[in-house]
């Protein structure tokens, strides 16, 4: 999913309290299929290259559906030996609560649904129907898996788990963890999109990003900007590819874990932020765009602890946005 957020940076200087100066520095790289941008205020020498691959390494090792010795990967291979690491276990146990937040809408068991479709790293089933699809269904189902002594059980052996739509919002946790780690107060870490701020800038106010419009002539403009206060935000969405009705209706797609279909959504993206960790809002959104506008609408409601910046398109056919009550960028 293309993600929807853009922020810059300047290059002044502030000053801390013990009078050392606090100078800027960025690091840019590719991580988990993407690339990442991170900034952050210090003013010791620390490299913190080495650790940051060391990280993404083993948050590959752990939860890559993309690389075939991974932990997720043994498992949706049916090993029942693997002892998951850490990471393994805290994106397992945010997915469970999300999936009961959200009533499945989030369920990173939809897995082997995306395969099927064409959209995961294993092989689509050609020609989908009703029948093929309501047995793929007993294999979703967040439910239907459990944690126990650090090894997976699954219900059935062919549930396979994606947590791709979690995932990057982690690994910009574990990031900023290694950054509190090491006392970096000011920081700011995007990958593909997603944030995790804490502190401020180098002007010394809160980090700044900006949530773009979906122009179509592929001009860049923004529909508001915003400030994280020691906050993470995640968008998920894709706006540019959509599918277009004979009488001229705009939608997206999300495979529904419910019918094992795509919905139609006129719910173009779903900005969601919250001071809990980015992989938290990453799942949210996800479940936002899985949701609709009018549901997603009541479920920000039940669930002030969160914040979000919907774009949509209305029964005109005209581009509208939407603020959740306590949206107060």
């Amino acid at each position: 999913m293309k993600k929807l957020l853009f922020f810059s940076v300047f290059t002044l200087l502030i000053s801390c309290s013990n009078n050392k100066k606090l100078q800027l520095k960025t690091m840019q790289g590719e991580a988990i299929g993407t690339t990442y941008s991170i900034k952050y205020l210090e003013s010791d020498a620390v490299d913190f290259e080495k650790g940051i691959d060391s990280l993404i390494k083993a948050i590959n090792k752990s939860t890559s559906t993309y690389i075939p010795t991974s932990d997720i990967s043994k498992i949706n291979d049916g090993d029942t030996t693997v002892v998951v690491d850490a990471f393994f276990k805290e994106v397992f146990t945010k997915s469970a609560k999300i999936f009961e937040e959200t009533n499945g809408d989030f369920d990173p068991t939809v897995g082997v649904l995306v395969n099927a479709w064409g959209f995961g790293p294993e092989n689509d089933i050609a020609n989908l129907d009703s029948l093929k699809i309501d047995s793929l269904l007993t294999y979703v189902g967040f439910n239907k898996v459990s944690l126990t002594n650090n090894k997976v059980k699954k219900m059935y052996p062919q549930i396979y788990f994606d947590f791709n739509a979690i995932g990057k919002g982690y690994l910009v946790d574990v990031i900023g963890r290694l950054f509190e780690k090491n006392n970096v107060e000011n920081y700011m870490v995007e990958i593909g999109g997603e944030i995790r701020a804490r502190g401020v800038n180098q002007d010394g106010v809160a980090w700044k990003i900006a949530i773009e419009n979906p122009n179509e002539d592929g001009s860049r403009s923004f529909a508001t900007v915003i400030q994280l206060h020691n906050e993470s935000i995640a968008t998920s969405g894709n706006y540019r590819k959509y599918r277009t009705t004979p009488d001229g209706k705009k939608y997206v797609h999300t495979i529904n874990t419910k019918t094992g279909y795509a919905t139609e959504s006129n719910l173009l993206s779903a900005s969601v932020i919250s001071k809990s960790d980015c992989a938290d809002v990453d799942g949210y959104a996800t479940a936002c765009m899985a949701m609709g506008l009018e549901k997603t609408k009541v479920f920000l409601k039940e669930h002030t602890e969160l914040k979000a910046f919907l774009i949509y398109i209305d029964e005109n056919d005209q581009l509208q946005t939407y603020k959740s009550e306590n949206f107060d960028n």
